[in-house]
């Protein structure tokens, strides 16, 4: 063993560097693309041209785009974690002045060849910016209150905007993502006691709100919270997606029907099947085997970055890591719970698989930082 990792020492850097990358999460990310490639193709009824090959060729960019971070010393990102954020902060306030609308939405930021969606960014730079905080903060202080109020801040206020979009599950995304880094770092488990409770004021206040002068949320968003607690009573309206998603569902059965007989998708009846619904054409053509192999790939990619973490001694490496495979996780847990009539509809992509530029390299990204943590691991010893 002492002989290979001296023979390692005397590779040159650049390539060594390369060696030390954690290639299990990069042949895991690879293999979820995959996925998403071989759905997009069914779902365009085999035309690889439609929606998979830029799928791919974003892929390969990304994957370029997450091996060049990975190159970069950790110590450089945290020092632009700052930076990274207020550049996110203030795209969503270009959004907020300028942004262009789709669907009843305004999310994106016309940058002339194409869109983009700065509240993905915001969904990183949040955990950068988090864990940077909690690097400098010395242990004894994470619970104080005065200490506690700062990270609050830089969750709370992108999330309104967020909202203000709307954009209801990106908003639960940032949410999540930022108290799940703040709970990593050690903060007292009695500000999440707390804030569960607020959160049940606020989902009191929600349904209070309904048809008021205040109305907290859209129209259309009480309507999918109707439509979760009881899709039966509008399935040809407001109930359609979710019953369609469901049937879908349980048509696959065990195995499936095979790879581009899914009738659900074939006929059109599942809506926005290449985006937020693509999970259903994976469990109808696939069953639940093809499902349950999925997860357990997104499984395992949580695995290795929690794994990583915890034989990182640098804190913020280690909470970079964790916060990311923590949106991971939140994304498709979220993902998943909607397809399924587990929660409401609220438009979230599952990643690497939907049809999405702006996500995949946001998300690569976020893998390439999480591969810097792991690459430069031993220089912060």
């Amino acid at each position: 063993m002492t002989y290979l990792v001296n023979q390692v020492r005397t590779v040159p850097t650049g390539l060594r560097k390369v060696l030390f990358v954690n290639w299990p999460i990069a042949l895991l990310l690879t293999a979820v693309a995959c996925v998403g490639f071989l759905m997009l193709t069914s779902v365009a009824g085999g035309e690889v041209d439609r929606w998979a090959e830029r799928q791919m060729k974003v892929f390969a960019v990304g994957f370029l785009l997450m091996l060049a971070v990975a190159m970069v010393p950790i110590w450089f990102w945290r020092s632009i974690s700052g930076l990274a954020y207020l550049f996110a902060f203030g795209m969503l306030i270009v959004v907020e002045t300028s942004g262009v609308v789709r669907m009843g939405a305004q999310r994106w930021v016309d940058l002339g060849v194409t869109v983009f969606q700065p509240s993905e960014l915001m969904k990183i730079t949040l955990v950068m910016a988090l864990a940077a905080y909690y690097d400098w903060l010395p242990l004894q202080k994470t619970s104080r209150p005065l200490w506690v109020i700062p990270p609050v801040l830089l969750t709370l206020v992108p999330t309104a905007l967020v909202l203000k979009q709307p954009d209801l599950g990106t908003a639960i995304l940032l949410l999540a993502g930022g108290g799940l880094v703040m709970f990593c770092a050690g903060v007292s488990w009695w500000y999440f006691v707390a804030v569960i409770a607020g959160g049940l004021g606020l989902i009191y206040a929600v349904f209070a709100s309904r048809g008021t002068d205040w109305q907290l949320i859209k129209d259309y968003q009480f309507r999918r919270i109707d439509t979760f607690l009881d899709p039966s009573s509008d399935p040809l309206g407001a109930g359609y997606n979710i019953t369609q998603s469901k049937i879908a569902l349980g048509s696959g059965g065990w195995t499936g029907k095979g790879f581009m007989q899914g009738t659900q998708s074939r006929l059109n009846f599942l809506p926005e099947k290449h985006t937020d619904f693509i999970f259903t054409t994976l469990a109808e053509e696939f069953g639940m085997v093809g499902g349950m192999s999925l997860l357990v790939l997104y499984g395992l990619i949580v695995f290795f970055c929690v794994l990583s973490a915890s034989q990182n001694k640098d804190r913020f490496g280690a909470l970079l890591t964790l916060g990311i495979a923590a949106t991971l996780f939140l994304f498709f847990a979220v993902n998943m719970s909607m397809v399924m009539g587990l929660a409401p509809v609220v438009g979230v992509p599952l990643p690497l698989v939907s049809f999405g530029g702006t996500a995949m390299l946001v998300l690569l990204a976020a893998f390439g930082l999480v591969q810097s943590a792991h690459v430069h691991r031993p220089m912060t010893r």
